[in-house]
């Protein structure tokens, strides 16, 4: 995981997670995912998380059990996550457990709009979980989400 970029020293940072095959980005089918890549992705969070005054702490895995790991250490470090839990949104019950763990306000992103995709896409174990779910905006979605974030946290 990256350390959290500069912010107010006082406020907790927020946890940008990426799931499975987001860090081929720019590469993977860019007819659905666009040609940004994650670097992009994180250069753009924390840019948002900067100006609405939080540090971000990012980082991406294609491993289930890492991703776990990293929330449950996140565990009163953290204001709040902003998730692209990827493939796993229609598969982990164990990623949605270990979501409820930190006890912080939960955004999900997409990137493409998952709702248009193929029917096994329709389902998320997160979004009963989040605040809110941004789908189909791009990579701008994580922008919407960490604002969105930063006003539910006040």
């Amino acid at each position: 995981m990256s350390e959290p970029a500069a912010a107010n020293a006082d406020v907790l940072p927020i946890l940008l997670l990426n799931g499975p095959n987001l860090n081929t980005l720019g590469t993977r089918e860019p007819t659905i995912y666009g040609s940004d890549t994650l670097a992009d992705v994180v250069a753009l969070a924390e840019r948002t998380a900067a100006e609405v005054g939080y540090g971000l702490s990012a980082a991406q895995t294609n491993h289930e059990g890492q991703m776990i790991d990293w929330i449950h250490e996140a565990v009163g470090r953290i204001s709040g996550i902003v998730i692209n839990p990827a493939g796993w949104t229609h598969t982990s019950v164990a990623l949605a457990d270990a979501l409820v763990v930190p006890g912080v306000p939960i955004m999900e992103v997409h990137i493409s709009n998952v709702h248009k995709r193929e029917a096994f896409r329709h389902h998320s174990y997160v979004s009963p979980l989040a605040e809110g779910v941004i789908a189909g905006y791009g990579i701008r979605g994580y922008e919407f989400a960490i604002r969105r974030l930063a006003e539910i946290l006040g």
